[in-house]
């Protein structure tokens, strides 16, 4: 099916927000447009929200929380609308297949799978209703009979998600808050914001109390006004760590609560034992992937010296290779960039790493059979120095650099040598060599031989890439407050709340 042919997503209410469980018109006129990628065409437009629709949106979730019955349901009662919100995910599938490509060039055969993977991650938090240690006993040791450790919502959460993989990103902010019991402002990117209009038009369906979720579209002016307002308790961010600095100042200046993922600049150690074609091949294919606008990307590939030209010129063959072009082909293997200026944007590092001395091998350019569209030929550098720009700051595009180093230890030593860290992998035949470098690398999750992350167990960075971690167990905790209680004596039914 080619681009002409592929039909829009029904969204039925694109001129509003979702807020108080209703659809409102905004204050304004202002809106925002989003470009298809691939044709550089006008997708659709959506209503772009002011500083009086933030506040409006913050209003309605602070009612919701000190008045509404939502932190007073039990968590099973939560997790019964969290599987509603699994199953219409589903069911709302082929819409998403058709705006994610469209939004951020991803590829329509991942794409159409983002909905039942979203609806996952909401069927995970639902099953922690009946498992998830809310509430345990704990022995006084100061005085008093009875103690508990309560777990409990932290109270109103400004999501701010990105456009790169929106529904992800969003799933992982809204799925362990609505089981704590917070509810939340969801605030969607400008550049992709029709999966936040799904979810929306879901929690209308199942009926989400009014206030519990609130979905609104705004530039990063305004969207400041949602980290900087007293009534939201928690911001959870994904994005630049530029932008992540700025927020937690900001929420620092008033001790708000903050999980932050930002910025990557993942290294991949290959070791000396491994066979450098079937690499080549591996790091190629990961990549692809979203055509490199992926935080936790390995675009830093760390080798030995004396092995640098051999795969040097085993990812330019594999990475010249691929091909590039319409998403919703299955044939294409990478597709567009998500805008002009992210196109621009790589491009720039592109001609920066040239004038820097590094070895452009392969790519750089836009492809010459694509007319129209933000695409990027994939780009190989080879001989970069680790000080140098296209090694130091992330590109957020399908750019590799290669670094030689001089042994296993400088390759650890390399690899740190980053305000990131947010994600790495060793390349060995050898189990105990990859286990004993990914103790000595500083990064929120080390893979094996591959790309690899894994939300179902915990994402998250170290240093600059952030503060926290999402998805699994751990995703829930950042979104609740602990609470000791301490008793003369032990409570016929404890946990009950007063009505």
């Amino acid at each position: 099916m080619s681009l002409t042919e592929q039909p829009v997503a029904q969204l039925r209410h694109l001129d509003r927000f979702f807020i108080g469980g209703e659809w409102v018109a905004p204050s304004s006129e202002a809106t925002i447009t989003v470009t298809d990628s691939a044709t550089e065409e006008h997708f659709f437009s959506v209503a772009e929200a002011q500083a009086a629709d933030i506040s409006r949106a913050v209003e309605s979730a602070r009612r919701a929380f000190d008045a509404g019955p939502w932190p007073r349901m039990s968590h099973a009662e939560r997790a019964e609308y969290l599987r509603a919100i699994a199953d219409a995910l589903r069911r709302r599938g082929d819409d998403v297949g058709d705006i994610w490509p469209r939004e951020s060039g991803v590829l329509y055969g991942i794409a159409k799978n983002a909905a039942a993977g979203a609806a996952r991650r909401f069927e995970f938090y639902a099953a922690l209703a009946d498992t998830f240690p809310f509430e345990e006993e704990a022995r006084p040791t100061a005085g008093g009979e009875f103690g508990l450790i309560v777990r409990e919502p932290v109270g109103v959460v400004g999501a701010i998600v990105p456009w790169n993989v929106p529904l992800g990103l969003i799933s992982n902010k809204v799925a362990p808050a609505l089981l704590a019991g917070c509810t939340e402002v969801l605030k969607s990117s400008p550049e992709a914001p029709g999966e936040g209009y799904v979810l929306a038009e879901i929690a209308e369906e199942v009926g989400l109390p009014p206030g519990v979720l609130n979905v609104v579209t705004a530039d990063r002016e305004v969207s400041e006004l949602l980290v900087r307002d007293p009534r939201v308790d928690k911001i959870t961010f994904t994005g630049s760590t530029a932008a992540g600095r700025r927020i937690a100042a900001i929420c620092g200046e008033r001790i708000a609560r903050c999980t932050l993922e930002l910025g990557g600049k993942s290294a991949a150690v290959i070791l000396d034992d491994v066979d450098i074609e079937t690499v080549a091949q591996t790091i190629s294919g990961a990549q692809c992937f979203l055509s490199g606008q992926v935080c936790s990307a390995l675009t830093r590939i760390v080798v030995p010296r004396r092995r640098h030209d051999e795969l040097l010129d085993a990812l330019s063959s594999t990475f010249s290779g691929v091909r590039v072009g319409d998403p919703f082909d299955p044939e294409t293997q990478m597709g567009p960039l998500a805008s002009e200026r992210q196109r621009d944007r790589v491009l720039g590092y592109v001609d920066r790493g040239v004038q820097e001395g590094a070895t452009l091998a392969t790519g750089g350019r836009r492809p010459a059979h694509l007319e129209r569209g933000w695409f990027v030929e994939p780009t190989v550098f080879g001989n970069v120095d680790n000080g140098s720009t296209i090694a130091r700051e992330e590109i957020f595009g399908p750019v590799l650099s290669v670094i030689p180093v001089d042994d296993e230890c400088d390759a650890v030593r390399v690899a740190n040598d980053t305000i990131y860290g947010l994600n790495a992998s060793v390349f060995t035949n050898d189990v105990e060599r990859a286990r004993a470098v990914a103790g000595e690398l500083r990064s929120g999750t080390v893979g094996h031989n591959a790309f690899r992350t894994d939300f179902g167990i915990a994402f998250g960075g170290f240093k600059q890439s952030g503060i926290g971690r999402e998805g699994g167990i751990d995703g829930l905790y950042p979104f609740l407050e602990t609470k000791t209680v301490i008793l003369e004596g032990r409570p016929g039914r404890y946990g009950a709340r007063p009505t």
